[in-house]
């Protein structure tokens, strides 16, 4: 086996990820509170119209949805990526142990998350099929998101909310 992989203990859980986007989404909520609050009203919005606040914040909260998304994403490949490593650090006997140590005897922690990892998951565990495949229909997305949006993705359907 290759070098060990030293986890840095900095992966997010999922509930981070949920309770930050929270956060974030109610702190944007008040930043742009027109109606209650117009006398502590930040400076930026003197000129700006009801409508005008409105649509930038929308924005915000669109903004918010795909980089939370990407998180999300992100953090969920860290546990997948995680799994594999310390199946084949822990010598299991199952196998799928077994077939993750045979990737990694030619892959070593290069494995494709796509292609390795989530396939040898679908040959062992048929029953859970439409959701890894729902899983990679969401990686398109995140790869989209990761780089840089510029062009128009064919995702065969629309994340957000």
């Amino acid at each position: 086996m290759g070098k060990r992989v030293s986890f840095s203990g900095l992966n997010l859980e999922l509930y981070e990820v949920a309770q930050h986007h929270s956060d974030t989404e109610n702190a944007l909520k008040a930043y742009y509170s027109f109606e209650n609050q117009r006398k502590f009203l930040p400076a930026k919005f003197l000129s700006y119209s009801a409508e005008e606040v409105s649509i930038e914040f929308r924005t915000r909260i669109d903004e918010l949805e795909r980089t939370s998304s990407l998180t999300l994403l992100s953090s969920f490949e860290a546990k997948l990526r995680i799994d594999y490593l310390t199946r084949c650090y822990q010598k299991g006997k199952n196998d799928l142990s077994k077939d993750f140590r045979t990737i990694y005897k030619q892959k070593s922690h290069r494995a494709s998350l796509e292609e390795d990892i989530l396939e040898t998951w679908k040959q062992h565990y048929p029953e859970n099929k439409l959701l890894i495949s729902e899983l990679l229909s969401a990686l398109k997305y995140r790869h989209w998101l990761a780089h840089g949006r510029y062009w128009k993705p064919k995702l065969g359907r629309k994340y957000s909310r």
